[in-house]
């Protein structure tokens, strides 16, 4: 049995979240501080991914002031508390094929060093020395203690209500360590 294991290049990879609310929503990127995939026998087993959410950058708010605020709300205790913690991780459990390139991922998420269960698809294209992994991940962020205007605690928002879920769009590149 070979395993390999591949190194996810952090600045060829990109992670693109998205945030709803019921007037409409936010966009923008956040960056990945390491990780990697195992492969046996040409088969994806595991891996993980560390995310530097110091990082968080919003791309939809041209403001300067505004997207500062933004940024500035983004990063304290209401979501991310980034001074206390300055990276989420995923660790991959269960890795299970579906197809020729589409796996369907098991693992744990930590934020603010809570840890959930998740699971999302992810497909993987191996190319021997480097491959690329993309996928959406829906991150219900209450689990994480990120309860700002959230209807599940809150009521009486009315058009300030956040969704409790947020989405993250996943494009890594990793080559072989």
């Amino acid at each position: 049995m070979e395993t390999k294991n591949f190194k996810i290049s952090n600045t060829e990879s990109q992670v693109n979240w998205i945030g709803k609310k019921i007037t409409g929503q936010h966009n923008g990127t956040i960056n990945i501080e390491e990780g990697n995939f195992t492969f046996s026998n040409d088969e994806l087993t595991g891996g993980n991914v560390v995310i530097d959410t110091t990082s968080i950058a919003i791309l939809d708010v041209t403001d300067s002031a505004t997207n500062q605020q933004f940024a500035g709300h983004l990063a304290s205790d209401d979501f991310f508390s980034t001074d206390k913690f300055k990276t989420a991780s995923l660790d991959i459990t269960t890795v299970s094929k579906q197809a020729e390139s589409n796996y369907f991922i098991e693992g744990n998420l930590t934020i603010k060093a809570i840890t959930h269960p998740i699971d999302f698809n992810l497909e993987v294209k191996n190319n021997n020395n480097e491959l690329k992994a993309s996928g959406k991940i829906i991150i219900d962020r209450t689990k994480y203690d990120m309860k700002f205007r959230s209807g599940n605690f809150f009521t009486n928002l009315g058009d300030t209500l956040i969704y409790n879920e947020f989405e993250l769009d996943v494009n890594l590149t990793a080559k072989l360590a």
